[in-house]
């Protein structure tokens, strides 16, 4: 089957909702004189719309006025309409049709999640946590299709046309005219593989222990390199040691500790799965370097379809995000 007869029929209708519009967006105007039309008299257009008679006529009349044209032919005993008034409602039908058709298709679209989303996210989390996640949130909203677009640098959303993006902080989120939501928090801890800490007499017992170790970080090689560690009570230690291997982000950085070069930083969301697998393992579980907070941000906040809407919902429920 072809589709260009759809193409046309939209086009079509398009056409047809440009017309109305230019009526001065009377569009209940049209519909109370397509109800006069189709029911032959003021008073069954009236029962029909909900309006009183004395409405449905002004509303008639107003039209007509705009259009500078008479649609109807008043007699004391029967409303019909003119050649005009038949042409004018056989396109407006056919327009209001698509329009009413048009907008149960957006209530049932949001009633029952359905489309397209677009999400972007930070490479590392994009690779190492997302698979999963969107997995099972497609096994709860099969009507829904995810497009993954990875990437670490700032992206314009409305550009790319991106309907939710992934950024984590652990910094307040700038103001940037979207709405953002807290949809998980995370922690950087540190890790190594268990050959790495067997090879080095074992696993750090405290931060000043790094001192002897070899790390691997997410920036270039700089030599020396100074890390401050905090626990839960708020202590604070601070570390000067050496890079030995740099990686652009946090699954680089897993991956290299895991081949045994050293201890490496990695948010826990990232690092868990590597953990599961047992490639490496928690080094000083009760330090942090930092904690932060994983957004979803979106164009829109209430009004948002409802395709973002369950992604984000979804996104809180499995990382934890409280609020």
């Amino acid at each position: 089957m072809t589709a260009f007869p759809l193409v046309r029929k939209t086009a079509n209708v398009e056409r047809m909702v440009d017309d109305l519009e230019t009526l001065g967006g009377s569009l209940e105007d049209v519909r109370a004189f397509c109800a006069v039309a189709e029911f032959g008299t003021v008073s069954a257009a009236a029962r029909h719309t909900g309006e009183t008679k004395g409405a449905v006529s002004r509303r008639v009349s107003r039209l007509e006025r705009r259009l500078g044209v008479r649609l109807l032919a008043r007699t004391p005993r029967a409303v019909t309409p003119t050649e005009e008034g038949l042409a004018f409602h056989a396109k407006a039908r056919d327009a209001l049709t698509w329009l009413d058709e048009a907008a149960e298709g957006a209530r049932q679209s949001q009633a029952v999640p359905r489309g397209h989303l677009r999400i972007t996210a930070p490479v590392d989390f994009g690779m190492d946590v997302l698979p999963e996640l969107v997995a099972r949130f497609r096994t709860l909203h099969p009507q829904i299709t995810v497009e993954l677009l990875l990437t670490d640098a700032p992206i314009d959303l409305a550009a790319h046309r991106i309907d939710l993006a992934l950024r984590a902080t652990v910094e307040a989120l700038p103001d940037m005219g979207y709405r953002a939501s807290a949809v998980g928090r995370f922690r950087i801890g540190l890790y190594a593989s268990p050959g790495y800490l067997s090879a080095r007499g074992g696993a750090p017992e405290a931060p000043p222990d790094l001192a002897r170790h070899d790390l691997v970080t997410k920036q270039e090689l700089a030599g020396a390199v100074q890390w401050t560690l905090t626990d839960a009570r708020g202590r604070s230690s601070q570390v000067v040691t050496r890079s030995v291997v740099a990686a652009s982000d946090y699954a680089g950085v897993l991956r290299i500790a895991a081949a045994g070069s050293g201890i490496g930083p990695a948010p826990d969301l990232v690092a868990a799965a590597f953990v599961a697998a047992g490639v490496v393992e928690p080094v000083l579980p009760a330090w942090r370097l930092s904690e932060g907070t994983l957004y979803a941000i979106t164009l829109g906040g209430r009004d948002a379809p409802a395709r973002v809407r369950v992604f984000r919902d979804f996104m809180r429920e499995r990382l934890g995000a409280g609020g």
